[in-house]
């Protein structure tokens, strides 16, 4: 046989389109040719592969090789064929039983020594493998992720000799498995808060209707710590809105932290990028498209400190997202969505100097910097949050005081549980 075909997945977004790798072994001088718009990652795949066979005792076809990626017309990216391709050799010229590779599906990195490396995006990838019923082959560390998806067949493979042996039906690689036993989360507690009872309550109306909310207040006064206790009051996420912010955090550049990922499955995300952040790490972006903070912060809460120091044009893209819940990046050739379904929880000063109304300070802003200040944040972004709660300077003697100033977040959490039951067990309610 001098022809193979083995399946594997490209990375669009938060979509995996199906990638078949085909391979022809022809006579000619010996040379090795990789079409179908390989990136330069892609391209240099080549020499990955040759010294992987090597090195795991395989032969090298001293012939004229040529790899196609179809479809032809959609970019291929990263180290992820690696595997495919090495596969392809191998089945092309009779190294390896071609009889089971049509029920799998195979990515992964290889190393100089054949062993395979983490790849982004296994999550999608086990996705789109569980709806057509075919089993996916990945490395070790992306498999911890992969196996989270519902009815999904994940082969763990350490390296490509062992998975050899396996296709050829020498050795066997059980599918790998996630223990579905509850993980206990800490977030910072609710209880460390010392007053500010208005700015508690209004933090737990907004868990429970799932508000927007803008904190203002003089320099000081815990708006910052009152937002970081969020998501310790929130229920945990369901399991669809896990395996997507999951999935998202995985393409987000967080590939080398895989096992972490894994472990927080469950635990709702909790982002506060700085107000120097640029649009693209705010909303996505970039030539080939990644999930900014908005979508990383995807069934959690995104927390903006000092709203006006943001440019306006980036606070303004968050408009849409607010509204609809995702977030779509258009370019010249093709278009990608991300789920940008956040809490936003945005903390501010009321005057340029801080100190309006401060019971401490005196405030040196005049009325012209003051309407300057604040007209940084346009009316139709206020308008989509819900609550604006003033949060005052706590005086230094409660401060002080060793008495418990609030309940912990386990009381809160346990009200904010059952108010989201039964509001959503309400056939005419609906999510904000």
């Amino acid at each position: 046989m001098e022809l193979s075909v083995i399946n594997s997945r490209a990375l669009d977004g938060i979509r995996a389109p199906l990638v078949q790798v085909e391979t022809h072994l022809s006579n000619g001088l010996p040379s090795f040719h990789i079409v179908g718009m390989p990136e330069t990652a892609v391209r240099e795949s080549k020499e990955r592969v040759r010294s992987a066979l090597i090195n795991s005792h395989f032969d090298f076809p001293d012939r004229r090789i040529t790899v196609n990626l179809a479809p032809a017309d959609l970019p291929k990216e990263g180290g992820r064929f690696d595997l495919p391709i090495a596969l392809g050799i191998l089945a092309a010229s009779n190294q390896l039983d071609c009889s089971r590779l049509a029920k799998h599906e195979f990515l992964g990195e290889l190393a100089l020594d054949g062993s395979l490396r983490a790849i982004p995006g296994a999550i999608n990838a086990a996705q789109e493998a569980t709806e057509v019923n075919r089993r996916l082959v990945v490395p070790p560390a992306s498999a911890l992720l992969a196996a989270h998806v519902p009815d999904s067949e994940v082969i763990s493979a350490t390296d490509i000799l062992t998975l050899c042996a396996y296709l050829n039906g020498r050795e066997d690689i059980p599918t790998e498995k996630i223990s579905q036993t509850s993980v206990e989360h800490h977030y910072p507690d609710l209880s460390e808060v010392v007053g500010q009872e208005t700015a508690r309550r209004a933090l737990e109306i907004a868990a429970c209707g799932g508000h927007n909310l803008l904190f203002f207040g003089p320099p000081g006064t815990g708006k910052s710590m009152l937002a970081s206790r969020l998501p310790g009051i929130l229920p945990p996420p369901s399991p669809q809105e896990a395996l997507a912010a999951l999935a998202l955090r995985s393409l987000g550049g967080e590939t080398l932290l895989i096992s972490s990922l894994a472990s927080h499955y469950s635990k709702r995300p909790f982002r506060s990028p700085h107000h120097s952040a640029s649009a693209a790490a705010l909303v996505g972006g970039g030539g080939k498209p990644r999930p900014g903070e908005i979508s990383l912060a995807h069934a959690g809460v995104l927390f903006l400190d000092e709203l006006p120091e943001y440019p306006r044009h980036t606070l303004e893209m968050l408009r849409e997202p607010m509204e609809t819940g995702e977030i779509t990046l258009s370019r010249a050739r093709h278009k990608t969505t991300f789920p940008a379904q956040f809490q936003l929880i945005a903390a501010m000063n009321p005057c340029k100097c801080g100190h309006y109304g401060d019971i401490e300070k005196v405030c040196r802003c005049t009325p012209d910097q003051l309407q300057q200040y604040r007209g940084r944040i346009s009316g139709p972004l206020l308008d989509r949050i819900d609550l604006h709660i003033p949060v005052a300077r706590i005086p230094p003697a409660q401060l002080l005081s060793k008495k418990v100033n609030g309940e912990p977040s386990s009381k809160v959490k346990a009200r904010v549980s059952a108010a989201r039951d039964k509001r959503f067990a309400t056939p005419t309610s609906h999510r904000i």
